[in-house]
């Protein structure tokens, strides 16, 4: 297991990516617990990008429940279809949200946020069982790069449900 990142902050969005990736596998390499696993790759996130709030829902039955995460503190449960997490898990799709004041039902779990990224999470049999939720006190912060890199990141992920 890795002890430390080692991201630099003078990097490009797109290689801070490139260069955290092969650190959260290494992270959880030869780790078999899920919550240990996730708490990790939620800090190496938070720790690389430095963004508001990160972290993961679980699907339980008809809700999303709040699991580890690191920033304010967070709504604890979320509806099917509701706001941007319960949208991401209902469409099964990655929703970028570049002003969450223009998402129609966004749940403002933190005032300060100003935009959002969910990305889900699928399980052997092809359905969500987790989605990672990562906001920004900033507009704009979210781009295809972050889709892109967010979605090898829960490919990994799902190689540990």
């Amino acid at each position: 297991m890795a002890e430390e990142l080692i991201i630099p902050q003078h990097l490009s969005k797109e290689e801070k990516y490139k260069a955290l990736i092969p650190q959260i596998n290494a992270l959880v390499m030869g780790e078999t617990d899920l919550i240990a696993n996730l708490s990790n790759i939620i800090a190496a996130l938070k720790f690389s990008f430095n963004w508001l709030w990160v972290g993961i829902y679980f699907v339980k039955e008809e809700e999303l429940v709040l699991g580890p995460f690191q920033g304010p503190v967070a709504c604890t449960r979320i509806k099917k279809g509701k706001g941007v997490c319960g949208t991401s898990w209902l469409t099964q799709k990655t929703i970028i949200v570049k002003d969450v004041d223009q998402f129609p039902g966004h749940i403002a779990c933190s005032s300060a946020s100003q935009s959002e990224i969910v990305v889900p999470v699928f399980n052997k049999n092809s359905e969500v069982a987790l989605v990672l939720d990562i906001d920004s006190e900033k507009l704009n912060s979210f781009d295809e790069i972050d889709s892109s890199h967010l979605s090898k990141i829960t490919k990994l992920i799902a190689t540990l449900l």
